[in-house]
């Protein structure tokens, strides 16, 4: 299939290579790549483990991060107890289930979903804007116009559980969301009398994996703020804010407040900080600086985390606040992590 990316890509490229060849010397054109033998994948919270088994499946046989992510990033999207993310995810005001995904690759190729109703896993989607369009980011009706036209199913998303508390939540429309703690979002489910006041009502998944020859990949994909206003778009589809992958350097992702994460580029920012040569958990402090210093006192409607990879194969997060936790899995460990936190 023609791409037409791959195609002005190339003619660059071949362009630059005949002004440049006789001054540069030839290994300065080498991929330079890690050779790890030692394939990891990390997510955001503890739904995370289940994602991460799925997504180990191909790391372990060899397989491309890219490849890995996207399989992970399905499974929450599925899980019908999730109502951050995905199928089960509670509807904005008005009572519209709507999902934003993206995905990035080792070759900075990127793709994104905004608003797209109907279709449960806009992830797949969002790999498909990356691979068959020139585009990054397709929105709305015409994500799902896009969708349809690929072979996706168009289904009703809003399922009887979150149509229940959204009802409740009608009785007095009062939107004040309340930071999420792995405690609150998953390990005690939401119920409808709680998600009516505000709480447990964003939430993310996030996936990161570098593979056995040292390519990196990630995905991230969510339902956004429950009860949201329609159109409401968080840092979760945006390029550089929910998810940077730079496969010279890692990758990061992000949770929490998307407002506020969009406001710093929150994770091409940890990246960069990863680039001056900061540790992945040193890196996703130094970024939360940033928000910080704009919100010096502890607030209980503020939380954003973000978790890292670099090519060593090295991990961290930090959070504004206690709460947050991360999984990993490697050829070694599968655990769940907490993250240490700003207001500890």
């Amino acid at each position: 299939m023609f791409n037409r990316r791959k195609f002005l890509e190339s003619s660059l490229l071949s362009s630059a290579g005949m002004v440049f060849a006789k001054k540069l010397p030839a290994n300065n054109f080498s991929e330079n790549k890690i050779i790890t033998g030692n394939p990891i994948v990390i997510s955001t919270w503890s739904f995370g483990q289940a994602a991460n088994a799925e997504a180990w499946k191909t790391l372990n046989a060899g397989g491309r991060a890219l490849d890995a992510v996207e399989a992970g990033a399905k499974i929450p999207e599925a899980d019908l107890n999730n109502h951050s993310v995905g199928r089960a995810g509670y509807p904005d005001r008005d009572g519209h289930v709507t999902l934003d995904a993206c995905i990035m690759d080792e070759n900075s190729g990127c793709g994104s979903v905004m608003c797209i109703e109907h279709i449960a896993h806009p992830i797949s989607v969002a790999r498909l804007v990356m691979e068959k369009t020139p585009h990054v980011v397709l929105s709305g009706d015409g994500a799902l116009q896009f969708a349809l036209e690929n072979g996706f199913k168009k289904e009703e998303l809003l399922t009887p559980e979150s149509e229940k508390a959204w009802k409740e939540w009608l009785k007095n429309s009062k939107y004040k969301p309340v930071i999420n703690s792995e405690e609150k979002s998953y390990g005690n489910k939401s119920t409808a009398s709680n998600i009516a006041v505000g709480e447990n009502n964003h939430d993310t998944i996030g996936i990161i994996a570098m593979d056995a020859k040292g390519d990196m990949s990630g995905a991230c994909t969510t339902s956004g703020m429950a009860f949201k206003m329609r159109g409401r778009v968080g840092d979760s589809p945006i390029i550089g804010a929910g998810l940077f992958v730079d496969n010279e350097i890692g990758a990061a992702t992000s949770t929490g407040v998307g407002e506020e994460v969009i406001r710093i580029v929150g994770s091409h920012l940890v990246v960069e900080y990863m680039r001056q040569g900061l540790s992945p958990q040193d890196a996703c402090k130094k970024t939360l600086e940033r928000i910080i210093k704009r919100n010096p006192i502890k607030r209980d409607d503020l939380q954003v985390g973000f978790l890292a990879l670099n090519k060593k194969g090295e991990y961290g997060a930090f959070a504004i606040q206690k709460g947050f936790v991360y999984s990993v899995k490697n050829k070694n460990e599968e655990k769940v992590y907490a993250s240490p936190s700003w207001f500890d």
